[in-house]
């Protein structure tokens, strides 16, 4: 059953929807059905799973988002996709002030509680100041949804139009990491106590990271993504947050993705919060925990320690997302870092350690402490520029660190 959203939806409207598993599937797919006769709209796009969205619809819609996140990387590829260059702990405010307009809110919802209130499911982010600026909220209620604590639930009053499903949030199957991810993952956990705070990204190499966690004890998360891997280290006792001084005893997060289990093992888990990106991306909030680890990936990084997570040349393959918001608070935590982990070697046979980045710089060398590929640990704390090349050029694979030595006469 689908939705007349030309009752709803304005031509000129901008649209905002939840990322990755807060995206509402059949009123994505009825919003692209319906396109032509919605007579022009612009949608806001976070990270994508699914692949609905393609760049043939933007004859009527047009695209604006936080870049090549996900599966909307075609859409960049495709120059589709309007980017703007923000950091992910900013999006929250520019809606609330509405820098980025919201006209029209489409969720992903639970079906309500005795009280009548909805969970904001398994993306909270910025939804909560779309839902507030939004002149028409729209939502798809399945009972495959999770419902989730740690935020303002809305009243089904709010909820100008629904449509009914038994569609379940995208779903990220676990990646299997290989022999380099394993490699590049034990170097991290060798560098991160008992008692940490966690915060880490999507992808086989987080998992990587989180599986070579296993001995650790009491580590806490607090992070914008809460993936299988942290599910695993909940259950195994690794992850309790007993130490942490903030949220004790709760896993903070602003989104789930993973797998059905993940969901299933969230829904109505007084462990689990999600709060808003507004506090889990927020500095006053970060700057409380100490001894946080931010571990984030790149797609090079060059001799001085500078990150590109964006685009190698006009390839665009992904954002600025969180990592630099989540990097300056690690950087500066006592007791803490902030890592960046990656491969030594591209998928082509290039270096990923560079000696000038091909793209823009997402994280400051500032604001990285420790570089992690499967040879090594480039420590950069305290180091000069020419000390902290010496390091990074320690840890490029070994084909490549001859032509790289000369950017250091």
């Amino acid at each position: 059953m689908s939705l007349d959203l030309t009752a709803h939806i304005r031509p000129g409207d901008h649209i905002l929807w939840g990322q990755v598993t807060g995206e509402p599937p059949s009123l994505v797919e009825a919003l692209v059905e319906q396109r032509a006769a919605l007579g022009g709209v612009t949608v806001f796009l976070g990270t994508g799973l699914a692949r609905v969205l393609r760049s043939e619809h933007a004859d009527h819609i047009a695209m604006r988002g936080l870049g090549g996140l996900g599966t909307f990387r075609a859409l960049a590829s495709a120059g589709v996709l309007e980017i703007l260059p923000i950091h992910g702990g900013q999006v929250h405010r520019m809606i609330a002030e509405g820098r980025i307009r919201c006209d029209v809110a489409l969720l992903l919802l639970p079906p309500a509680d005795a009280a009548g209130t909805h969970s904001l499911g398994p993306c909270l982010d910025y939804m909560d100041a779309a839902i507030a600026r939004a002149r028409t909220v729209i939502a798809e209620i399945s009972p495959e949804v999770p419902d989730t604590g740690g935020h303002a639930r809305i009243p089904a009053a709010r909820l100008d139009a629904v449509l009914h499903s038994t569609r379940p949030p995208h779903l990220l199957p676990r990646a299997e990491p290989n022999a380099v991810e394993r490699a590049i993952g034990a170097h991290i956990a060798a560098l991160i106590p008992d008692g940490a705070t966690l915060q880490t990204g999507l992808g086989a190499l987080p998992e990587a990271v989180l599986a070579a966690l296993a001995s650790h004890r009491d580590l806490g998360l607090h992070s914008g993504i809460l993936g299988d891997g942290a599910m695993a280290l909940m259950l195994a006792g690794v992850i309790t947050n007993a130490r942490k001084p903030l949220d004790a005893g709760v896993s903070v997060t602003t989104t789930l993705v993973g797998s059905a289990a993940l969901h299933r093992f969230a829904h109505r888990n007084p462990a689990v919060a999600l709060k808003p990106s507004s506090y889990t991306h927020n500095e006053v909030v970060l700057a409380r925990f100490p001894a946080l680890f931010a571990i984030n990936a790149a797609a090079e990084v060059d001799l001085t320690g500078q990150v590109n997570a964006e685009r190698i040349g006009r390839n665009i393959i992904g954002g600025v997302g969180g990592q630099a918001d989540f990097a300056r608070a690690a950087a500066r935590s006592p007791g803490g870092a902030s890592m960046i982990a990656l491969p030594a070697t591209a998928s082509d046979g290039s270096s990923r350690i560079v000696a000038r980045l091909s793209g823009p710089v997402t994280t400051p060398r500032a604001d990285v402490d420790v570089i992690v590929t499967e040879h090594g640990v480039a420590d950069l704390r305290g180091a000069s520029e020419r000390e902290r090349a010496r390091r990074i050029l320690a840890i490029a694979a070994p084909a490549a660190r001859e032509s790289l030595k000369e950017n250091l006469r």
